[in-house]
């Protein structure tokens, strides 16, 4: 069995995020980009399918995702046989479905794993999109990945807490929204092993002129509600603070 996971390179939401001087999207030229955490749970969930059927994992990013060759390379410190870096795609979903799909067109994967979504694409659409191109059946919000008599059994969660099990053939792209284990780790000195063999292989696509169909007009940062104050002294005095602050607002009485 190949699996391919199709991965996204996202800014680090811990740091300061700037707009654009026109506003219309985020400045990218000093942000730090790491991956998209849900792609992570989409890599490990292969790998532990890998672990128990000897599949063959093949990590894809896109070449325009800023730091994606770190993102690749840890794919492969973490156990990945390989990992390809595309050009020719863009950054919207539309134009990531097109790539990947030109891309598998190419070198077919009997399973395809991405996570469910992305902090600037909630609505989960790269899986249902790429299946649609690829004219194979998609399930997504998986939490685990099994394969048994050569057919896939995925456990596909509901609100409440609630889950059922599906059976599927390949080819088939899943759309995770957690593994069963924690993502493993990969240490540095890994990482830069895989680096100095130069596993990663370079692909360019034709995707065609591919567009959302959207334009963003404008971009807003968020407005501040309210803020935060901080109390100083022992726990005596500020206890007393929070006391009379609550009276202040008539939460308590005196």
């Amino acid at each position: 069995m190949r699996i391919v996971v199709a991965m996204k390179a996202v800014p680090d939401l811990v740091e300061e995020i700037e707009l654009t001087p026109d506003e219309t999207g985020i400045d990218r030229e000093y942000l730090k980009f790491v991956l998209n955490e849900w792609d992570d749970q989409a890599l490990e969930e292969a790998l532990l399918v890998k672990d128990a059927t000897g599949a063959e994992v093949v990590a894809v990013g896109l070449a325009d995702d800023p730091d994606m060759e770190q993102a690749l390379y840890t794919a492969i410190a973490k156990g990945a046989d390989g990992a390809v870096k595309l050009t020719g795609g863009g950054l919207d979903t539309h134009a990531r479905a097109a790539a990947f799909a030109a891309y598998l067109a190419q070198e077919p994967a009997d399973l395809v794993i991405t996570g469910v979504q992305a902090p600037d694409d909630l609505d989960g659409q790269l899986a249902p999109m790429l299946a649609a191109r690829l004219g194979q059946r998609h399930v997504s919000v998986v939490v685990g990945v099994t394969v048994q008599d050569g057919n896939l059994v995925v456990r596909q969660e509901f609100s409440g807490g609630r889950s059922h099990e599906l059976q599927l053939p390949t080819p088939a792209v899943i759309g995770l929204q957690a593994s069963r284990e924690t993502p493993r780790y990969a240490p540095i000195t890994r990482i830069r092993q895989a680096m100095q063999a130069g596993g990663l292989q370079e692909a360019t696509v034709d995707a065609g002129a591919e567009a959302s169909g959207l334009t963003v007009r404008r971009m807003y940062r968020p407005e501040a509600t309210g803020h935060a104050e901080m109390f100083s002294g022992d726990t005596e005095e500020v206890a007393g603070k929070i006391i009379e602050l609550l009276r202040e607002r008539g939460i308590v009485k005196a």
